[in-house]
């Protein structure tokens, strides 16, 4: 997925550091990824042969993570066919995210607003029935908003459709199924991570929350409700769903510096590394005063190519690119 703040492309950077901080060329350890994402980071250290405990407060992304941390191997492939051979139906989707459902909103095509609906129905459908486990229903879940993602009439994220199917958009859908990343099972929660924070420990916590007052709960919503398939109630002409619980005190210049400052501390971790760039909301001397409080303080640095979700006419872009640090405390 074209995620914004995906460490997709920094993990060589990332990797090498931490393993220089820490010492740990093994994965014999346990390794906590608290805003997971997309999960990259965790399956990483899972595939190093780490046992990672993966976090993150909005649902879409527990549903990814909880196929990457928690799955093995062994699992069902057989539905898959199944699946993509299902009658398409109207349903939520189709209703309320499709071009000629009169909605008004394009953020699927007809055709597969509706077989997005039909899969998402049968799988709640296998599950709730006892004919698949827990294990082989986030398998399939996760699989299914990884790639309705790949045909959304979007510039990247759900702030926003497009006005005209753009052709990527226009493909006929098919489910794929993700990988399974071999590596000791793991853990994973949907919960605020300064909640949880307080009942999990580990030896390496790694953190890369949001830097700006966007909020990945507006941005990603139609995955969200893909994931939840909660009929929620919506509002606007961008179909946003109710998310007062999901909004990150990270995301707020008012809150931030004293959230972090309650996660550091109660974090039960010898090494601890933040993700930030030089354009967030926390400045880097907030940042390194408060991890200097709780233990020995250093940071790195890499160039790192700036997410656009859009024209660059349509926004004030400062610069094509942005400095990436990763602040690093050993408690």
């Amino acid at each position: 997925m074209n995620y914004i703040g995906s460490k997709y492309s920094l993990m060589d950077f990332l990797e090498t550091t931490i393993e220089e901080v820490t010492g740990y060329k093994n994965g014999d350890y346990v390794f906590a990824d608290l805003f997971a994402g997309t999960g990259v980071v965790g399956q990483t250290y899972k595939s190093k042969g780490c046992t990672v405990i993966a976090n993150d407060i909005q649902y879409y992304s527990y549903v990814l993570n909880k196929h990457y941390i928690e799955n093995v191997p062994e699992l069902d492939t057989k539905w898959l066919d199944t699946l993509n051979s299902l009658p398409p139906m109207e349903g939520f989707i189709y209703r309320n995210y499709c071009e000629g459902s009169g909605s008004g909103r394009n953020y699927f095509t007809n055709e597969n607003g509706m077989k997005c609906d039909a899969i998402r129905t049968e799988l709640e459908r296998l599950h709730t029935a006892g004919k698949m486990d827990d294990h082989t229903y986030f398998y399939y879940l996760a699989s299914l908003v990884n790639s309705i993602d790949k045909y959304a009439n979007t510039a990247s994220v759900y702030g926003a459709f497009l006005k005209h199917i753009k052709k990527s958009a226009q493909k006929k859908f098919q489910l794929e199924l993700l990988p399974v990343i071999d590596g000791p099972v793991g853990t994973v929660y949907n919960e605020d991570i300064n909640t949880l924070i307080q009942t999990i420990r580990g030896d390496v916590l790694y953190l890369d929350p949001p830097y700006n007052a966007r909020q990945y709960c507006s941005n990603y919503h139609v995955l969200e409700t893909i994931a939840r398939y909660d009929h929620p109630e919506l509002r606007g002409v961008t179909g946003l769903r109710s998310s007062t619980e999901q909004k990150s005190k990270y995301c707020s210049k008012r809150t931030v510096a004293e959230t972090f400052d309650d996660l550091i501390r109660h974090a039960d971790f010898k090494y601890i590394f933040l993700s930030y760039n030089n354009e967030g909301l926390m400045s880097l001397e907030t940042i390194r005063e408060i991890m200097s409080r709780y233990g020995k303080y250093q940071t790195f640095t890499t160039d790192y190519r700036r997410f656009k979700a859009d024209k660059d006419e349509n926004r004030n872009i400062k610069a094509n690119s942005t400095k990436e640090y990763l602040h690093c405390l050993i408690k």
